[in-house]
């Protein structure tokens, strides 16, 4: 009982230090935000999806300082992207470029109108996303959040949209909201990481044919705590790829929630992480539930750990009764560098169709010697050869990046982290 009333002062006083905005389209979401949230409580070690992670940094009623991040430069740069910057959660009009764009309407949450297009999804598919797992936290970001942008797709967007985050000491909450029309298209990169501590939802509604593609590099050597929650829903023949590049950092948990609801549907998902040392634990939790026939989902994510690094995955596959003729794949795997390194897989199929495809492994490994042995061979430093044995491991991850030059971009980036690994 005793922890029971502590976890409930703590949400409280969550709730209080990060009101939600009094008034505005986004009201009653809010609302119905805030008792959802009440009524789960912010989840503990004993929940079953919160296992391999403590909460405990995420639930804390106040944020642990961090030091100064190590900043790199943008991945992509050369991509020209229209460029959206966050700095401590705040949105930086002077680094931003004009929120405009071909077939696209863009707008601030703490400046959308009363009356606005995002009415009916602020909040809509994170309600969605709490059957059958309760995710509060999620709920207590519809609540909080005090910015974020909300972007209407209506045709192809010749530029991608990239959100930089400029990391500061404030506890933030971010909600994002994307919509996509019928056949519209949109790449969307994210990079960085805001505040001490982050709460970043996104929920992506893609219309009948259209098209998504989402590639996000969060940071290296940072001490800060990062939580991301996607909640997509996916209408006929519509295309979803969302790919994951993160380096060291203390606390990441990335989650990732697809319904799909029409027929003839493709949702990939993938990532691939490098940790190095005792503090480093990262979490990928991803749900995909099949709806609709002849439809097919990807989820593939590596991790490299040394040093006491700990990776997570958490990846389930939900096919309903009526979703004939589902192709569902999953597949986790770490590459261990030391005896230290940690990695827990929960891979799991839920299947109630009979006209299906679906697979899923977890395999956890170490250098293959002979491989490391003929390279050396060759001539090749040990430390150059461990270097093209770890990205050949992570190649298979990297190809669910749909564009060319955005996986070469993210490529080049893994190739400067991994140079700056620790010795």
């Amino acid at each position: 009982m005793a922890l029971a009333a502590k976890a409930d002062n703590t949400l409280e006083e969550r709730l209080a230090a990060t009101p939600a905005l009094g008034n505005g389209f986004s009201r009653t979401a809010r609302e119905q935000a805030v008792a959802r949230v009440r009524a789960m409580g912010l989840p503990t070690r004993r929940d079953e999806y919160w296992k391999y992670t403590r909460p405990d940094a995420v639930v804390a009623s106040e944020p642990v300082p961090a030091g100064e991040l190590n900043r790199d430069s943008s991945p992509f740069e050369a991509l020209k992207p229209l460029k959206i910057v966050f700095k401590d959660g705040v949105f930086d009009a002077e680094a931003s470029d004009a929120l405009e764009g071909e077939n696209l309407t863009i707008d601030l949450l703490s400046a959308a109108a009363d009356i606005h297009w995002a009415e009916g999804l602020y909040g809509t598919l994170e309600t969605v996303g709490q059957t059958p797992v309760a995710r509060p936290l999620a709920a207590l970001n519809t609540a909080t959040a005090s910015e974020g942008v909300l972007i209407r797709v209506t045709g192809e967007a010749t530029r991608p949209i990239q959100l930089t985050y400029v990391a500061g000491q404030a506890d933030v909450a971010l909600h994002h909201v994307i919509k996509l029309e019928e056949g519209a298209s949109l790449t969307l990169l994210e990079e960085g990481t805001t505040g001490v501590r982050s709460n970043i939802v996104t929920e992506v509604d893609v219309a009948k044919t259209a098209s998504f593609d989402h590639v996000r590099t969060q940071g290296r050597d940072n001490e800060r705590t990062v939580l991301t929650h996607m909640f997509t829903r996916l209408a006929e023949e519509a295309s979803f790829k969302s790919f994951t590049l993160s380096a060291n950092g203390t606390f990441t948990r990335n989650e990732c929630i697809i319904e799909i609801l029409g027929d003839e549907v493709s949702a990939h998902v993938g990532g691939a992480a490098i940790g190095d040392g005792k503090d480093f634990h990262h979490d990928d939790t991803v749900f995909i539930t099949h709806d609709a026939v002849n439809c097919e989902s990807r989820q593939v994510f590596k991790k490299v750990l040394r040093n006491g690094a700990t990776g997570v995955f958490q990846g389930k596959i939900l096919v309903k009764e009526d979703a004939q003729k589902t192709d569902g794949y999953q597949i986790s795997q770490s590459l261990l560098l030391d005896e230290d390194a940690q990695f827990y897989a929960k891979p799991e199929l839920e299947i109630y169709a009979d006209d299906v495809a679906c697979s899923h492994g977890s395999t956890t490994g170490a250098i293959d010697d002979e491989a490391l042995f003929y390279l050396r061979s060759r001539g090749i430093p040990e430390r150059d050869a461990q270097e093209l044995l770890v990205l050949a491991f992570l190649a298979e991850a990297l190809d669910e990046i749909a564009a060319d030059d955005v996986r070469e971009a993210v490529q080049e980036q893994l190739e400067r982290w991994l140079r700056n690994l620790k010795g």
